[in-house]
């Protein structure tokens, strides 16, 4: 069974009263993120390391322990020795690390001891020096036996030191960090400003892998704004969720009001809302709240663009604004399956940018206009992701 050994025992640098562990980072706390790492190396135990219970680290903790997994507090290496199943493969993460899943993962995924290592005349602040010019960088894979001992020496010890020097002494591997690691932000940090910037980097990281243009242009930014002031705010997922189906469902109300400009609108900020409510529930691991919020993004501009069609034909007397809008829920339908398929381009329409273009027009008072520009965008985004499938 894999354990995750983490500390909560330094004081942040800049915020008075609190540990560096309860510090916001990327939408939640840094030591909440740090279990996501280990949770996605299928970690089935959470070993705390504590100097003492704050109100933040108890919430933080209770919120680690409603992803299913077992969570223990500890203060000593002999409590953690009795927590722990004494054939556990243990990975530690140092006090206050930001690293990468695929960092966490590597080192997971060795047979022995082994230390995550960068040479010592380019390690960052905080990093441990250890045998062979070297310098711990925040992460080990750890025999179970470390800890035990580690329990005979004097409790006065730092104990994360003392595990660490124990592995090295015990033979530990040094795996060594990439270079691109310390690219993605990777290191240890107990300041609340630097924190934060390093967790706007970890969003934006996170969004790349997001080609289309507006989630680049309007999503990531967006995100790298809002979230850390959600996280700071201790904002929760629920409540996100709750404010972008208000925005969406009052949008479409507008609409059938007869203003569909502004309930196209209101629509495009639920859908957004709903969008960062989703980047939310994936860093705190929670994927219903996920799963509800991508339905959403799919469902509420359809619903948006057929009612607008009603409304309009419904003052002209006339259907094509209703064709056009079941021509490009098919067309967008279809292109998004295909699209996902086949690996999407920078350029290509997603639901959201349909709907922001649909937006656009009607505040321009060209609802059918607007309706058959996303109809034309949309096919030409299924002509081009069929075309990359057969050519694949």
């Amino acid at each position: 069974m894999l354990a995750g050994l983490l500390f909560a025992t330094h004081e942040a640098e800049d915020r008075s009263g609190m540990l560096a562990a309860t510090l916001p980072f990327a939408a939640a706390t840094l030591i909440e993120y740090q279990a996501r790492l280990l949770l996605a190396c299928d970690a089935g135990q959470i070993v705390v390391v504590v100097s003492r219970l704050t109100p933040e680290l108890i919430g933080a903790l209770a919120r680690i322990g409603r992803r299913g997994v077992a969570v223990d507090t500890v203060r000593s290496a002999a409590d953690a020795l009795a927590k722990l199943h004494p054939l556990a493969r243990v990975v530690m993460v140092a006090d206050g690390l930001v690293t990468t899943e695929d960092v966490v993962s590597r080192i997971a995924g060795e047979a022995g001891d082994a230390l995550l290592v960068v040479p010592a005349a380019q390690a960052a602040p905080g990093f441990e020096r250890v045998g062979g010019g070297a310098a711990w960088a925040g992460v080990a894979r750890i025999d179970a036996g470390r800890v035990a001992d580690a329990a005979r020496l004097p409790e006065d010890y730092d104990l994360q030191s003392t595990l660490l020097h124990a592995a090295e002494q015990a033979g530990a591997r040094h795996v060594t960090l990439r270079l691109d690691g310390m690219a993605m932000g990777h290191g240890i940090e107990r300041r609340a400003v630097a924190l934060e910037e390093r967790g706007r980097a970890v969003l934006s990281a996170s969004m790349a892998v997001r080609p289309s243009w507006f989630e680049r242009v309007v999503l990531r930014p967006l995100a790298r704004m809002a979230i850390p002031w959600i996280a700071r705010h201790g904002i929760g997922t629920e409540a996100c969720c709750a404010g972008a189906a208000v925005a969406m469902f009052a949008g479409l109300a507008t609409i059938a009001s007869g203003f569909p400009g502004s309930g196209l609108a209101l629509v495009l900020v639920g859908i957004l809302s709903s969008e960062l409510a989703g980047a939310l529930a994936l860093f705190r691991d929670e994927p219903g709240l996920l799963r509800a919020n991508r339905i959403a993004i799919l469902v509420a501009p359809g619903l948006a663009t057929l009612l607008l069609a009603h409304v309009v034909d419904a003052q002209a007397a006339t259907t094509t604004a209703r064709l056009l809008a079941l021509f490009a829920l098919v067309v967008g339908g279809v292109g998004e399956r295909a699209a996902s398929a086949s690996g999407r381009r920078p350029w290509w329409g997603v639901t959201p940018a349909y709907l922001a273009l649909l937006t656009l027009f009607a505040l321009l008072g060209y609802p059918t206009f607007g309706i058959a520009a996303v109809s034309a965008y949309a096919a030409v985004t299924l002509i081009a992701a069929v075309e990359r499938l057969r050519h694949a």
